[in-house]
C-alpha cells in the first residue's frame, strides 16, 4: 500500500505545534454554528461584566454611604446590585443553553463526517484497525469533545473575559498594589505552559488503551460462541484483564495529570489574598487607601483568581478535547490510496477481465501474486482452486477491486478497472461470501442492499419481478415474505437462509461478472442445489467465479484455475485440477 493506514502506527502530532494547529481544526467543525458561538461569546461578555461591575459598587456604596450612614444611598445601591445580578443571571442561562446546542449540532455533524469518512477508506484500512477501537473514536472521543464545546468552553471563555476585566480594575485602582496581586499568575502561566503537553500525553494514552479495551470487548463478545465451544472463558477473562488493568493504570495517570492544576492554582490564589491583604492595610494605615477600595480590591482578586481555579480544571478537560480531536483527526487526514485514474482508450477485446502481468503484495517484500496473466470470458465459468493461503481470495479481491496490483493491471470491458468509479464497478461485480453480510431490518431491505436500480421499487412490483426470476418460491423458506424481519447480523435465521438472501441479491443486480468465494462451503445439500437454481436466472452473459475446495462445485465449470506460491495456472480437466491441489497441499 502507499502509505500506513494503521491509527496506533501513523505519525503522531508535535506538542509544540498541536495545540495552536488543532485548536484551529476544531474551530474548522463550527461550520454553520459560528454564528450562533458569536452570539454566544457575545453574552459571555456581557454576563462577564456584569459581574466585574458588582465589586465596584460594593466599594463606592460602603466608602460613600455605609461608613458615612447614608442608608438610602445603599438601599439605592442594593436594588442596584440585584438587577446587575438578575441580569447576569439572565445572560448566564442564555449563553448555556447556546452553547449546549452548539456543542450537540457539533457533535452530530462531527459523527456523520467520521463515518463518511470511514465509508470512503479501503478495506485494507480496517484490516489493520480493531474495529472497537474505532467505535471508541466515533463514540466516546466524539462525546469529549463536546463536553468541551457545550460545558467547558462557556466556562472557559467566561472566565478569561472575567479574569481580563479584574486585572484591568485591579491595575486602574491601584497599579503597585495590582502588579502585586498579579505576580502569582505570571508563574502559573509558565507552570501551564510547561505541563500542558505531558498532561496530553497522559490523556491520549489514556484514550488509546480505552480503545483497546473496547476492541477486545467487541472481538471476545462476536468470538463468545466459540469461547464456549471449547470452554476457554479463562482466556476472555484474562484478555479483558490484561487491557482493563493497562486502562486502569492509564486512567489514574491521566487523573493524576488532570488533577495537578487545580491545587496549584488553589495555592496561587492564596498567595495572592494575602499580598492584597498585607499590602493594602498597610496602605489604608499611611492613609493611601480606603476601605471601600480594598473590599473592591478584594473582590477582584476573588474575581481573578476564582476563575483560574476554574480554568485548571478546565484546562485539563481541554487537553482532554485535544487528544481527543488528534485521534479523530488522525481518521480524517487519511485518503483512499484506491484513487480514480484518467480514463484511458477503451481497449478491443471480447474478454470481460483480464489479469496483465500483476503483482501484489499484503507486506511488501512477501508477495502473494507474482506476474500474473489470464483472461475471463464472457458467460462462461470459472474455478479457482488452491491450498489455504494460496492466493485464491486474494485473486478474487483484485477482481473487485477491494486492493490494487502492486504492479500490473485488471482489465474490465477493455478498461483498467482503476479508472471505472465506485458506483459503476458495483453494478458490473457481484460478491458473495462464505458468510453473507446481513442487517437489522426486512427481508426486502436486504434482497435490495447495493441496488440503485430498484431501490424505490414497490413490493408489488418486486415481487412481479421475483416471479418473473423463479425466485418467488425462494420466499417461501421466511415466514412473512418480503416483509419477514430480520435481526442484526443475520441471527435467527440459518447460515443456508442467509445463502439464499445473499444470492437472490446478487441475481436481481444482474452483474456481468459474479464470484463466489467459499459460498456454498458450510450448507447443507437441499440448499446448495436451491442456490444452483437462483445462478441458472442470472443473464447468459455473466462471468461466474467459482472459489472453493469442494469438488462437486467446481466440475461444471468451463475452466479451472491453480492458484498456489504466486502463481495462476490453467488446471486443465477436474482429475488434473485434484493432482495439482494434493500435490499443492504435499507443498505447503
Amino acid at each position: 500500500m502507499n502509505y500506513n493506514l494503521n491509527l496506533n502506527k501513523g505519525p503522531k502530532y508535535n506538542d509544540k505545534v498541536s495545540t495552536k494547529t488543532t485548536l484551529k481544526r476544531l474551530m474548522s467543525l463550527m461550520g454553520e454554528e459560528r454564528n450562533n458561538l458569536y452570539i454566544a461569546m457575545f453574552f459571555i461578555f456581557i454576563n462577564a461584566g456584569l459581574n466585574l461591575v458588582a465589586p465596584y459598587l460594593m466599594g463606592h456604596a460602603v466608602d460613600n454611604f455605609v461608613v458615612t450612614k447614608h442608608y438610602e444611598g445603599v438601599i439605592r445601591y442594593s436594588i442596584i446590585l440585584f438587577a446587575v445580578f438578575s441580569l447576569a443571571l439572565v445572560s448566564g442561562y442564555t449563553q448555556t443553553q447556546l452553547m449546549g446546542r452548539v456543542g450537540q449540532r457539533m457533535l452530530f455533524n462531527l459523527r456523520n463526517t467520521i463515518f463518511n469518512k470511514l465509508q470512503d477508506l479501503p478495506i485494507d484500512f480496517f484490516n489493520q484497525n480493531k474495529a472497537g477501537d474505532l467505535i471508541s473514536r466515533v463514540n466516546n472521543d466524539t462525546d469529549k469533545i463536546n463536553m468541551f464545546f457545550s460545558q467547558s468552553l462557556v466556562q472557559f471563555m467566561s472566565s478569561i473575559f472575567t479574569m481580563l476585566g479584574a486585572g484591568i480594575f485591579l491595575l486602574s485602582i491601584n497599579f503597585k498594589l495590582g502588579l502585586a496581586a498579579l505576580a502569582p499568575a505570571l508563574v502559573l502561566w509558565i507552570f501551564t505552559r510547561s505541563i500542558s503537553p505531558w498532561v496530553k500525553n497522559r490523556n491520549s494514552g489514556n484514550m488509546r488503551s480505552t480503545g483497546s479495551l473496547s476492541a477486545e470487548i467487541q472481538e471476545s463478545l462476536n468470538n463468545f460462541k466459540v469461547i464456549v465451544a471449547f470452554n476457554r472463558r479463562d482466556y476472555f477473562r484474562q484478555r479483558f484483564d490484561e487491557v482493563n488493568t493497562e486502562n486502569y493504570h492509564t486512567a489514574v495517570k491521566a487523573g493524576i495529570a488532570n488533577n495537578m492544576f487545580t491545587p496549584v492554582y488553589g495555592f496561587s490564589s492564596t498567595i495572592g489574598q494575602m499580598v492584597v491583604l498585607t499590602f493594602g492595610i498597610s496602605l489604608i494605615a499611611a492613609g493611601q487607601f480606603s476601605i471601600g477600595l480594598l473590599i473592591s480590591f478584594l473582590g477582584y482578586i476573588a474575581q481573578f483568581y476564582n476563575p483560574l481555579r476554574q480554568i485548571a480544571a478546565l484546562w485539563a478537560n481541554f487537553q482532554v478535547a485535544l487528544a481527543g480531536w488528534d485521534r479523530i483527526s488522525s481518521i480524517l487526514v487519511l485518503e483512499n490510496n484506491l484513487k480514480v485514474i484518467e480514463t484511458p482508450v477503451k481497449e478491443d477485446t471480447c474478454c470481460l477481465m483480464s489479469f496483465r502481468d500483476v503483482s501484489f503484495s499484503y507486506i511488501p517484500g512477501n508477495e502473494i501474486l507474482k506476474n500474473v496473466s489470464f483472461d475471463l470470458e464472457r458467460g462462461k465459468t470459472y474455478a479457482f482452486v488452491g491450498p489455504t493461503g494460496g492466493g485464491k481470495t486474494t485473486t478474487a479481491s483484485l477482481m473487485s477491486r477491494l486492493y490494487d496490483p502492486t504492479s500490473g493491471k485488471v482489465i474490465l470491458n477493455g478498461v483498467d478497472i482503476r479508472s471505472m468509479d465506485i458506483e459503476t464497478r458495483s453494478s458490473k461485480i457481484g460478491f458473495i461470501l462464505q458468510e453473507p453480510f446481513l442487517f437489522s431490518g426486512t427481508i426486502r431491505d436486504n434482497i435490495l442492499y447495493g441496488n440503485s436500480q430498484l431501490k424505490d421499487i414497490s413490493n408489488d412490483s418486486l415481487a412481479e419481478i421475483l416471479t418473473e426470476s423463479g425466485l418467488d418460491g425462494l420466499l417461501e423458506r421466511f415466514d412473512g415474505g418480503l416483509t419477514a424481519e430480520i435481526k442484526s447480523s443475520g441471527d435467527g435465521i440459518s447460515l443456508g437462509q442467509k445463502q439464499l438472501i445473499a444470492f437472490i441479491r446478487a441475481v436481481l443486480r444482474k452483474p456481468e461478472l459474479l464470484i463466489l468465494d467459499e459460498a456454498t462451503a458450510n450448507i447443507d445439500t437441499v440448499t446448495e442445489q436451491l442456490l444452483e437454481v437462483i445462478l441458472k436466472k442470472l443473464p447468459e452473459s455473466t462471468t461466474r467465479i467459482i472459489i472453493a475446495h469442494r469438488l462437486n462445485t467446481i466440475e461444471n465449470a468451463d475452466e479451472i484455475y491453480f492458484v498456489n506460491s504466486g502463481a495462476v495456472t490453467k488446471a486443465g480437466s477436474l482429475h488434473d485440477a485434484v493432482n495439482l491441489l494434493l500435490h499443492g497441499k504435499r507443498e505447503s
